[in-house]
């Protein structure tokens, strides 16, 4: 299946699994599916199941987002608190879709209690609580890191059986509840390398043979004759850090510093911070081989571009990095950050490179490299050799130092589901051609207005005097500078909800936004709040005293419901500035 077919499935709205041979451009697909549903003003929860994996795509992990933390199982009661977490309800009430990326290194049993968060705070029965969900990875990488769950009575009904371990997402009854459209990418995009291909195809398929292994012997390398420069992967920590550490050490000259800084919620930098490739305190020197840890095509580099330092910023002390394609860079700070609904949560902020003389083969997953030395000799999971070798882009850039039995093979349960895989993925390309224009538009259509999103995006918006958005080809306004023109204009929140085809809860959180940063008044917001709860402002001002303002879910259940979260938000904020 073409990116293109893939797309026009995804934006019809169905359920999704979204795979693919490294690079056959899977991140790229689901980069095009976030811009086209944003336009649109459909905000996604862009999620994925390991730290390292949420860094790159901008997002935060699943076990954070749906609230499960590092839970191996549910009770009814963590059902509950989950259920009364302001934060986890606020976030998944605003999603409009759920992706979850590298799905491949995520439990049956961990997308069991996803699917069951989501169900118990959205109050719907349908899989994932009613979110379209797209699942995007490659069983034949990494897969799961399996705990054993605690020992917890009424717990909630997993997918472990004892004659058939469950370990891959797909067992999940989540799963197949959630009856996934399979899109199977088959171009690819990194290696360009027909004789690499080959190889990596063997592997995949456990075809690989004597005729494979030949290919890979011409490449074997010994540790003194390898390229110095060239990053090497190994299977252990503490072969990296040995490497890094003493080639710098060998390096001439004085070691430049340059530390991490971060900003918002602590515990969220701190999942950032342990999960960014570039390190708290990144040490160089002059002649330094170094590797860009973010994309920015614009100053030319992307995640995985490897260089040298070649000096420093007289300017501002900022290391000049020499590429391998003789470009030269000033490297300035980037951030990483957490978003939610176009939002920082937090964010850090570092030079976006890292020593890149060695690297763990579980860190380089989802790069692309030109050149890298391999030890595979003491690979000790399925997909683990396989993620190496894939990550270079032909034959002539692996140096390989040596092999385990294991480095070759792919798990022979994820060959037989790949077989079905592709061929689901085949019957949904057919489906897919087989539609017409007319019927795909329609599609895509009745989905932006299942969202509450708007069909026309870089349209002219006028209601109230307002002209917002522009004509078409013209970058719109955020949507937060719509809302405040239209409340500005003596809409309430109910009518500028209508006007912009939004749901409420999502003008009243524009509303909280804006009165944070000071573009409201408080006369303003108390204009906006309802006669019933204005009335009964002195008896909630009188709860949030004696309950306490942190939280609003106890005075929301002190009232029994009466008053909605965002009633109680308001007038929360009003009782801040008496």
């Amino acid at each position: 299946m073409t990116q293109e077919e893939a797309l026009n499935i995804l934006k019809t709205g169905v359920n999704v699994f979204l795979t693919g041979e490294p690079g056959s451009g899977k991140t790229h697909t689901v980069n095009q599916y976030v811009r086209w549903l944003r336009e649109h003003d459909i905000e996604p929860a862009i999620t994925a199941s390991t730290g390292i994996a949420a860094t790159h795509i901008g997002g935060m992990t699943i076990h954070a987002w749906s609230g499960i933390g590092i839970k191996t199982t549910l009770t009814k009661y963590d059902l509950r608190n989950i259920a009364a977490n302001e934060r986890v309800v606020k976030r998944m009430r605003r999603a409009k879709a759920l992706i979850i990326d590298e799905v491949s290194m995520l439990s049956a049993n961990t997308l069991t209690m996803v699917d069951a968060a989501c169900r118990e705070v959205l109050s719907k029965t349908e899989p994932f609580g009613g979110l379209p969900v797209v699942l995007v990875g490659d069983f034949f990488q990494l897969p799961p890191i399996m705990k054993q769950p605690e020992e917890i009575t009424g717990q909630i009904s997993l997918t472990e059986t004892e004659d058939k371990p469950q370990i891959f997402a797909y067992d999940s009854p989540a799963w197949a509840a959630a009856n996934l459209t399979v899109c199977y990418l088959t171009e690819q995009y990194r290696q360009n390398d027909p004789e690499f291909l080959g190889v990596l195809s063997a592997i995949r398929q456990n075809e690989f043979d004597e005729t494979h292994l030949a290919r890979i012997t011409k490449r074997m390398t010994s540790a003194a004759a390898a390229p110095k420069n060239a990053p090497k992967l190994f299977t252990h920590n503490a072969d990296v850090d040995r490497i890094n550490a003493g080639m710098l050490k060998q390096l001439p000259g004085a070691e430049n510093a340059f530390l991490m800084t971060s900003q918002g919620s602590a515990k969220l930098a701190a999942t950032l911070i342990k999960n960014c490739l570039s390190p708290e305190t990144l040490l160089l020197k002059y002649g330094a081989a170094v590797m860009f840890t973010k994309n920015n095509q614009k100053e030319g580099y992307v995640n995985g571009t490897l260089g040298t330092v070649v000096g420093f910023s007289a300017h501002n002390g900022y290391p000049l990095v020499e590429t391998r394609g003789k470009r030269r860079i000033e490297v300035e700070p980037v951030e990483w950050m957490v978003e939610e609904n176009d939002r920082p949560l937090a964010r850090i902020k570092q030079i976006p490179l890292r020593l890149a003389w060695a690297i763990t083969v579980h860190k380089s997953q989802g790069m692309s490299l030109d050149e890298a030395v391999m030890d595979l000799r003491n690979v000790f999971e399925f997909g683990q050799g396989y993620v190496a070798l894939s990550r270079v882009r032909q034959l002539a850039g692996l140096h390989l130092l040596g092999w385990n039995d294991r480095a070759f093979r792919v798990h022979p349960e994820i060959l037989l589901k790949d077989g079905e895989f592709r061929a689901a993925s085949a019957a949904a390309a057919r489906a897919e051609g087989a539609m017409s224009g007319e019927a795909a538009a329609a599609a895509h259509k009745d989905f932006i207005l299942a969202c509450g999103g708007n069909l026309m995006s870089n349209e002219t918006i006028k209601h109230g005097g307002i002209e917002a958005g522009g004509t078409r080809g013209r970058a719109k306004q955020p949507t937060i500078t719509v809302t405040h023109a239209l409340l500005k204009s003596g809409k309430t929140i109910a009518e500028v909800a209508e006007i912009r085809n939004l749901a409420p809860t999502t003008i009243a959180a524009h509303v909280t936004d804006l009165y944070k940063k000071g573009d409201i008044t408080q006369a303003e917001l108390a204009a906006l709040i309802s006669p019933a709860v204005k009335n009964a402002l002195p008896e909630i001002h009188a709860a949030f005293r004696n309950i306490g303002r942190e939280k609003l879910t106890p005075v929301f259940q002190h009232f029994r419901g009466t008053y909605s979260f965002d009633d109680l938000r308001f007038a929360r904020m009003l009782l801040d500035n008496e």
